[in-house]
C-alpha cells in the first residue's frame, strides 16, 4: 500500500491529540467541515516520547469510522525498543490505521541530543526498514526540510538522510512548514538532482496569530519573511491576523500548485477555518 492514493493531486491535514474532552469535541466538528474537501489522509502526531500514543491511535482509529478517510499514525523512534516499535504498529493496524509518518522523533525534555534507548533506533531510516520489512501493509511517508533540519550540519548532509530514508521505502516526503516557496523549490530541485523520485508534499500552516507562529517557528527553526511579519504587525487584531495569514497562505498555496506539486499537507492544528478559507480560494 501506498500512503496517498494514486491520483493526479492529494490532500491531506494533521490533528494532534487535545488534552481535554471539549478540544476533542471541537476537533471532530472540525474534521467535519474539513472532510467538505474530500481529504486522502488524515494524520495524527503525538506527545515527546511517545507521551500520547494511546491517545493517538484513539484518534486514529475514531476519524477512521466516523468519517470513512484513511488515517496515518506518527510514529517515532524516542523513548522505544523494537519490540515497543513492533507492538504498537500491531495494535495501529488491528485499530484500521492505513499509514504511519515514521521519524526519528525530537530529544526528550532536558536532552541536548538523540540518544536511542537500549534496544531502540538511532534513524528514521532504520525505522523505515523496521515498517516496510515486517508491515508492508502499511503506507510510510517521511520528513523532509527545506530549510534543513536544525541538528543537520549543512543541508548536503540532510538530504543524504533524506535519500537514506527514501531508499529504505518510503512513498513520499512531507515537509515541515516553511514560508518562502523559494526554499521549498530549492529543496525539491535538489532532491531530484539526487534522484529522489517520490512525491514531494509541502507542509503548509496558515498563520492566524503572530505570537503563536513566532513560537512554533523558533522551535523548529523555520524562517518568517520580514515583509510578513510587518504585516501581521500592523494591527494587534485577532482578525486582521487571521485575513493577512490566509491571504498570504493562498497566495502561497497557489504559486505551489501552478509549479507542478503533488499535493498539499495542511498543520490544521485541530481547527477548519484558516485551512478552509485558503482551500476555497486556489484553484487545483
Amino acid at each position: 500500500m501506498t500512503f496517498y492514493p494514486a491520483k493526479n493531486f492529494t490532500l491531506s491535514f494533521e490533528l494532534f491529540p487535545p488534552k481535554t474532552a471539549a478540544a476533542e469535541a471541537a476537533m471532530y466538528e472540525n474534521v467535519e467541515h474539513l472532510m467538505a474537501f474530500g481529504p486522502d489522509v488524515i494524520t495524527c502526531t503525538y506527545g515527546a516520547g511517545g507521551s500520547t500514543q494511546k491517545k493517538t491511535l484513539e484518534i486514529t482509529s475514531e476519524v477512521k469510522r466516523r468519517f470513512g478517510v484513511r488515517v496515518a499514525s506518527h510514529l517515532t523512534c524516542v523513548g522505544s525498543t523494537v519490540d515497543q516499535l513492533r507492538e504498537y504498529l500491531k495494535e495501529a493496524s488491528g485499530r484500521g490505521v492505513d499509514n504511519i509518518v515514521a521519524l526519528r522523533g525530537d530529544p526528550p525534555k532536558g536532552q541536548e541530543t538523540f540518544k536511542p534507548v537500549d534496544g531502540g533506533l538511532r534513524y528514521a531510516n532504520e525505522l523505515l526498514a523496521l515498517v516496510k520489512g515486517e508491515f508492508p501493509s502499511y503506507g510510510v511517508a517521511v520528513a523532509g526540510y527545506p530549510e534543513t533540519h536544525q541538528e543537520a550540519p549543512s543541508f548536503e548532509v540532510d538530504l543524504q538522510n533524506l535519500q537514506r530514508k527514501v531508499a529504505a521505502g518510503a512513498d513520499c516526503i512531507i515537509t515541515q512548514l516553511f514560508y518562502d516557496n523559494a526554499d521549498f523549490f530549492r529543496f525539491r530541485d535538489a532532491c531530484t538532482a539526487l534522484g529522489i523520485r517520490v512525491p514531494i508534499i509541502p507542509g503548509i500552516l496558515p498563520v492566524t496569530n503572530l505570537g503563536q507562529i513566532q513560537r512554533i517557528t523558533s522551535l523548529c527553526k523555520a524562517r518568517l519573511p520580514e515583509a510578513f511579519i510587518a504585516k501581521l504587525s500592523e494591527k494587534d487584531d485577532a482578525d486582521w491576523q487571521f485575513q493577512v495569514g490566509v491571504e498570504f497562505a493562498t497566495q502561497q498555496v497557489q504559486e505551489l500548485i501552478d509549479r507542478g506539486i503533488p499535493g498539499v499537507h495542511f498543520y490544521v492544528l485541530n481547527k477548519s477555518p484558516a485551512t478552509s478559507a485558503v482551500l476555497k480560494a486556489v484553484r487545483v
